[in-house]
């Protein structure tokens, strides 16, 4: 541990002024070592009150993606986040998790910002300095590919969860994979696999999340704007990052652990609960092209695709890679 991490480790955890000797004598530093530190994490965001008699104390902490920030708020995790990688700047989460090959299973990436961040059918996804999360997890289930088919969805779950804990307010789902909160997304969800070739077994899945924390109007591009919103749009009031994103690590977490033990019945129930689309006529947009239909959405099945009624009366069910859904008048209703 750095002089720094030891520091700031000490002063969170006493939340009353430690003098500097004090300090010294409890981390084995020199004074000279404390004050070094100080200054590193005050040029940092952190707010130390620094007081003669009493010495310092740490007042506010940054808004900051740093794995000590996250970490902090972080509790035990059985794969999820164990390993913890994060980054003031990336292409993609995705991309750059991608790249390591020799990453261990539950490695999650961090960014502050991203430079080309995408969503589904390589859309781009805004990715503004300090204003979202985005996040990555790599994973390495010994799994066939069709026992993954679920994973976005499950994804999807774990962020409602996350939010709920944080914020007190459940998003819900527009099908297949987007949280939305007021009608709007507030969340992008992109999950890609890689396959040995020879044997098809799975190599890796990278499953990404980029969530809208703080953004205002102004940061969306003008033909996302409409269809977009963030937390703080959404509740008037900020929402700590670091504390959102240890949330979401702990609830994918769980999300892994019950794929990989095969009982997905709880969040099948949760999906179901959350998904705006159910019971309302949606629109369904083949990709490729080719016309528009209108339908009922009247469930989701065991495989989490949606199960729809036409004009005719007659049900089919329709999955994530064929179609896209909106609403009737917007974007989820």
């Amino acid at each position: 541990m750095s002089s720094r991490e030891a520091v700031l480790s000490l002063l969170r955890n006493e939340g009353a002024f430690l003098s500097g000797e004090e300090i010294s004598r409890r981390l084995g530093l020199s004074r000279t070592a404390v004050w070094k530190a100080v200054d590193v994490l005050r040029r940092e965001g952190y707010e130390i009150e620094a007081r003669t008699g009493l010495g310092y104390r740490l007042t506010a902490v940054p808004d900051a993606l740093t794995e000590a920030e996250i970490r902090s708020f972080l509790g035990e995790t059985a794969v999820v986040g164990r390993e913890l990688r994060c980054f003031a700047e990336l292409d993609s989460t995705n991309n750059y998790l991608k790249t390591q090959t020799a990453a261990p299973d539950g490695t999650a990436a961090v960014a502050d910002s991203q430079t080309a961040g995408r969503g589904r059918m390589d859309r781009s996804f805004q990715s503004p300095k300090g204003r979202g999360i985005y996040l990555s997890v790599l994973l390495r289930p010994p799994l066939p590919p069709e026992r993954l088919l679920p994973v976005t969805a499950l994804a999807g779950v774990a962020v409602c969860a996350a939010v709920e804990r944080v914020c007190g307010v459940r998003p819900g789902l527009k099908w297949p994979n987007d949280p939305v909160l007021n009608g709007k997304k507030l969340c992008g969800i992109l999950t890609e696999m890689s396959l040995e070739a020879e044997t098809g077994r799975v190599q890796s899945l990278v499953l990404g999340i980029g969530v809208n924390v703080g953004q205002g109007p102004e940061d969306f591009s003008p033909e996302v704007r409409e269809m977009a919103t963030s937390l703080l749009q959404a509740l008037g009031q900020p929402v700590s990052r670091p504390r959102l994103t240890a949330a979401l690590l702990e609830e994918l977490d769980r999300a892994y652990a019950a794929l990989l033990a095969g009982d997905l019945s709880a969040y099948l129930a949760a999906y179901r609960r959350d998904c705006v689309n159910l019971g309302k006529t949606v629109q369904l947009i083949p990709f490729g092209g080719g016309e528009r239909e209108t339908a009922q959405a009247v469930d989701v099945d065991g495989e989490f695709s949606l199960v729809i009624r036409g004009s005719g009366g007659g049900e089919r069910t329709v999955r994530s890679g064929e179609v896209s859904v909106r609403g009737l008048w917007g974007y989820a209703d």
